[in-house]
């Protein structure tokens, strides 16, 4: 067997997408996750390695579904911080791929937290801020060798940040009609120039690409979803009549009043990407920020995934961010799945990682206890059946890139 094969025996195992199993048995080969289920009933393959993980919980890797890892790098000052591309309001046509650091500090802290899969968003300072891509936080010689989907969404933004930005250039938008103004125009044009580009194919004529309304015909087409970080209930209220304008998949990010109208949300299963949780009040679209909210969205019916917004919120926080919604009323099971399932399946990722079952990826961490009791710790981090952090001697240990591929 490969380096990528590792059996996960005698633990709690926690699929999320099915029922716990005492005394259960994960397996991983070639990288790909090929049993699940009590001891009793999974047969371990010669020559895998074993792990016995006894009074251990085992979980799928958290998926971190709103982060800016490695394009906003930590300590790096101005130097690394390449979020946003605010010279023009719409620049749907940048990569977040395109301004990764593979070695920023913040893919190490998300091991520790038992993240396993980032969704790397360009920042909220456009109204159409650009592609993102989700990635794994570890593994590869370079960060196309992590990527799980190059091109999983857009970026757009409501709200205070578009305003501020521009409103203080002295240009469009500065004021909500604006920002919605330049979101609604670029759409008509991605279905004019999606109209044109189909007439030319027909005639066999030559087309001039434009890669901004490329990008935004494939939100049209479906096949990018449309991730609006939107914070009041009116800015909400604004997303879903562009989206009912327009047609496309829409995620809500942060949702900070989104409790506000969540009878709505359910009603159309528009979900939210909730957070970050651990900040103050900074502007006035904050004001009514708790973590409480996060519960109240839930009961009402809206499928919910929870950010740290890293940096904002370090991403090793996620799982505290899940525990203290559990506190303030969110269930349990509803707490894992927001970290688990639920962006994976939000995104377009369900595939591939967000759970533990046969055919997906081989991304699961070993876990002291219960993640969401705050004493619990990560102790083994696998992803695609390497392991690639350890708890050990007291300290977390990274398999850097230099051991893995000396």
């Amino acid at each position: 067997m490969t380096a990528s094969s590792i059996a996960i025996v005698n633990a709690y195992v926690v699929p999320v997408a099915g029922d716990p199993i005492e005394k259960g048995t994960v397996i991983v080969e070639d990288g790909t996750i090929t049993s699940v289920g009590p001891a009793s009933e999974v047969v371990v393959p010669d020559g895998v390695r074993v792990v016995d993980a006894s009074g251990k919980w085992v979980l799928p890797g958290f998926v971190e579904a709103h982060g800016h890892v490695g394009i906003h790098e930590e300590a790096n000052g101005p130097a690394g911080d390449d979020t946003n591309e605010m010279t023009a309001p719409n620049t749907a046509a940048v990569r977040a791929i395109d301004a990764v650091n593979i070695d920023d500090e913040g893919f190490r802290d998300a091991l520790a937290g038992g993240v396993t899969a980032i969704v790397v968003k360009p920042g909220s300072g456009n109204p159409i801020g650009g592609q993102t891509v989700a990635l794994k936080s570890w593994g590869g010689r370079t960060i196309d060798e992590q990527v799980i989907k190059e091109s999983v969404s857009v970026k757009s933004a409501l709200g205070e940040n578009p305003k501020r930005v521009y409103g203080g250039k002295n240009q469009t938008p500065s004021t909500r009609l604006g920002v919605a103004l330049i979101i609604r125009e670029a759409f008509v044009e991605a279905q004019n120039y999606a109209a044109a580009r189909a007439e030319a194919e027909r005639d066999g004529k030559p087309f001039a690409r434009d890669l901004g309304k490329e990008t935004l015909a494939r939100v049209l087409d479906g096949e990018l979803v449309w991730d609006q970080h939107t914070h009041r209930h009116d800015d909400i209220a604004t997303a879903l009549r562009l989206a009912d304008e327009f047609g496309y998949k829409l995620v809500v990010n942060h949702g900070t009043e989104a409790h506000k109208i969540a009878d709505v949300l359910a009603e159309r299963d528009i979900p939210v990407i909730f957070g970050p949780m651990f900040t103050s009040r900074s502007k006035v679209e904050l004001r009514d920020r708790a973590i409480a909210n996060l519960a109240r969205i839930a009961a009402a019916g809206v499928r919910v995934a929870i950010t740290t917004d890293h940096p904002v919120v370090p991403i090793n926080f996620l799982v505290h961010q899940a525990s203290l919604a559990v506190k303030e009323g969110l269930p349990r099971e509803t707490a894992l799945e927001a970290l688990t399932v639920n962006p994976a399946s939000f995104l377009g990722l369900d595939d591939r990682v967000g759970a533990l079952k046969p055919g997906l990826d081989g991304d699961l961490v070993v876990w002291s206890g219960d993640p969401l009791d705050v004493n619990s710790r990560a102790e083994l981090v696998v992803i695609d059946g390497a392991e690639v952090y350890r708890w050990e001697d007291g300290a977390g240990h990274v398999v850097e890139r230099a051991e893995r591929f000396a």
